[in-house]
């Protein structure tokens, strides 16, 4: 899982249809502070209700949307889980 900004929405006219009536948005991996990029920005689904400028766990892994979604051949990597309150790395709140 990592720590993503989301940039704002994705508008895909055409698309594969395990996308259709899902909300897409691109999203920054950031550093636990929440403001220093740590990545290339990429594509996620939402399943959050997030919106831009929100701090969201996105979960990368392949297997594991795979079950929150309850589909074996779903082409989908990245999805947004939920939002991020307050990262704590050794003793300090971020």
């Amino acid at each position: 899982m990592r720590v993503c900004r989301v940039l704002g929405p994705v508008v895909s006219t055409i698309k594969h249809p395990c996308y259709h009536g899902e909300k897409l948005l691109l999203v920054q991996p950031v550093e636990p502070d929440g403001a220093t990029p740590a990545g290339p920005s990429y594509i996620a689904v939402d399943r959050a209700q997030s919106g831009e400028g929100d701090l969201v766990l996105v979960l990368t892994e392949g297997n594991g949307v795979r079950q929150i979604l309850g589909g074996d051949a779903v082409p989908i990597r990245s999805l947004i889980v939920g939002f991020v309150d307050a990262v704590t790395t050794g003793g300090a709140s971020a």
